[in-house]
């Protein structure tokens, strides 16, 4: 009895001191919730509303009638039309749309001969995406009467680009450099400021004449090249075990995984003005963590996910950059095309700086 009484004074004091971790009992209710809450209503492996532009070069009722049967079908969502092949390929490219319907000139004859009616071209990078528009490929027309001419086997040709094989490691390696950094430059920052806290080293940081915008900065650049190792090793290793392609140039990789990088640092460095123990901190860095993995594009397309979801999803740096390394290292884009999100990590980098140091200079007063 005497020993059942002593492990109930243990346990209390846990749950004391628990409850008094309001961090750390939040983590416990909220990860669980926010898990069920991502597998439950935000992943969708039905794609839906996928943007695609056409390219209508037969200018005939006919053309305009097989427009209208694919958007009914709601897997395509028609935001863009294009004069030529080619400037849809370009749109393709620079991630404005991932597919484009091209009707050609003799769409008639081909109806009254039987022949595939036109043909997508589809960003092949994302195997989902590319399995939605491949199922598009047989799609019946009800509005022409075939009856009286021979249907085709199949309405559409399908042509993938970037990834013709469908192979899943195209896709997966250079969203994987995404997940990566984001765990290990957020892991790393997180714990930066609270680790000289729990060491007693913050009093001395605070007697220095740095100022807490220069000790930001200068806590994050060592970190920087520690990405950089890291991106060299998986996209290397990705082109030369998984025969990944890098179309893009390696300069532009290096920016746009510079900025991203910077961004993820920030974020960590935001958590660690916020967290008082290192364990908090690593509590916090899960708690972005998974929706990093779950709603930036890595595991499902953003296309998939329901509104709501995609608002999450776009205060995410990990969402901006899965488009980013994509688009340069299997579309061969380039950053400028891809200017909106990398001004927004950018601008994620300078806010999240800013606010570490108010947050910093908030907990030295």
């Amino acid at each position: 009895m005497k020993s059942i009484a002593r492990m109930k004074a243990v346990m209390i004091k846990e749950i004391r001191q628990l409850s008094r971790d309001r961090i750390t009992f939040g983590m416990v209710v909220m990860i669980p919730l926010i898990q069920l809450l991502l597998f439950g209503f935000a992943i969708n492996t039905d794609i839906r509303n996928i943007p695609v532009g056409v390219v209508d070069q037969s200018g005939s009722t006919a053309g305009r009638v097989i427009t209208e049967s694919v958007k009914v079908t709601q897997v395509v969502d028609v935001v863009e039309t294009f004069a030529t092949a080619e400037q849809a390929e370009q749109a393709i490219q620079d991630g404005i749309v991932r597919a484009a319907l091209i009707l050609p000139s003799d769409l008639t004859q081909r109806m009254v001969q039987g022949r595939e009616l036109g043909q997508w071209i589809v960003d092949g990078s994302d195997t989902m995406i590319s399995s939605a528009i491949l199922s598009l490929q047989t799609m019946p027309l009800t509005d022409f009467d075939f009856e009286i001419r021979p249907a085709p086997t199949k309405t559409f040709e399908v042509a993938l680009y970037y990834n013709p094989s469908r192979r899943s490691a195209v896709n997966i390696v250079p969203g994987l450099l995404g997940v990566i950094l984001t765990m290990t430059m957020i892991l790393f920052t997180s714990a930066a400021i609270v680790r000289e806290r729990e060491r007693g080293n913050l009093e001395l940081l605070i007697t220095t004449p740095i100022h807490s915008i220069e000790l930001m900065v200068a806590k994050i650049i060592p970190y920087i090249f520690v990405g950089l190792i890291q991106v060299f090793i998986i996209l290397g290793l990705g082109h030369w075990i998984f025969d990944v392609p890098i179309n893009g140039a390696i300069s532009q990789i290096l920016f746009g995984t510079l900025l991203f990088i910077a961004a993820s640092l920030t974020l960590g460095l935001v958590i660690s003005t916020i967290a008082t123990t290192q364990l908090q901190a690593m509590q916090m860095t899960v708690f972005i963590l998974l929706p990093s993995i779950l709603l930036s594009g890595f595991m499902f397309p953003y296309e998939g996910m329901p509104v709501a979801a995609q608002w999450i999803s776009e205060a995410l740096p990990a969402t901006h950059f899965m488009r980013i390394i994509r688009g340069v290292v299997l579309r061969g884009a380039d950053l400028m095309e891809l200017w909106r999100d990398t001004l927004w990590l950018l601008g994620f980098t300078v806010i999240g700086l800013f606010v570490a140091s108010l947050r910093f200079k908030k907990s030295l007063d």
